[in-house]
């Protein structure tokens, strides 16, 4: 499961790493969580475009909103299983940017939260699905994470983590015209863990309220 995540780079990096112009300002994020906007990026005709959509997907078809609640994540074994998910799959594919996530470690009683990012501190893209709901002019396009196995690196700490997308696996998977559900599926695997590195954080971050840089900051530099 992903359910809080970090994006705190420079907005003119994020535009050029991801070949996309942001509309507006983007504030720096530390705490990340469902509900919120989210900076997503999608392809349309072969341009790409940035977008905020609500974390937590809603079906078209769905009769009550909240449902986004249980959508935050989709699994990548059963992505193209479930209803509320293959449609997406196939024409709703979209990145959503971030430069870090946090994961909680269950230590006895506790949980001690983690940061998780790659070395290089370079914004990433884990594989999104995306969908409008639209009832009595109401309308909200929202968005989830799809969620794989852990590598080397996150199985110690949980048993899943979100899909991260290497520069080819993004093309592929923001290109309209690859609906081949096993080649889609194909991408959806486990990131390098030798380019990744993860950290203990502050129990601050457990907040959604705490939207501050502290969220960040390794332990080991809190307890010096």
């Amino acid at each position: 499961m992903c359910g809080r995540y970090s994006l705190y780079a420079d907005m003119d990096f994020i535009q050029e790493e991801f070949d996309v112009i942001i509309p507006g300002t983007l504030p720096k994020r530390f705490n990340i969580a469902p509900s919120q906007d989210v900076l997503v990026v999608t392809a349309d005709g072969g341009d790409r475009k940035a977008h905020l959509y609500r974390w937590g997907l809603i079906p078209f078809w769905a009769k009550d909103p909240k449902i986004g609640y249980k959508m935050i994540n989709a699994r990548a074994e059963t992505v193209d299983e479930k209803s509320s998910f293959r449609g997406p799959l196939k024409t709703k594919r979209c990145l959503v940017i971030a430069d870090g996530f946090y994961e909680w470690k269950r230590e006895d009683k506790l949980k001690q939260p983690f940061h998780i990012r790659l070395k290089s501190g370079k914004p990433f893209a884990f594989a999104g699905l995306w969908d409008q709901w639209n009832h009595k002019g109401e309308i909200i396009t929202s968005c989830t994470h799809i969620t794989t196995m852990p590598n080397k690196l996150m199985e110690d700490i949980h048993d899943r983590m979100p899909v991260i997308l290497n520069r080819e696996a993004q093309d592929s998977w923001l290109d309209p015209s690859i609906q081949d559900t096993e080649y889609l599926k194909s991408l959806l695997v486990p990131y390098e863990s030798e380019q990744m590195e993860a950290f203990e954080v502050s129990p601050v971050v457990n907040s959604p309220r705490n939207d501050v840089a502290d969220c960040i900051v390794p332990l080991s530099n809190i307890s010096t």
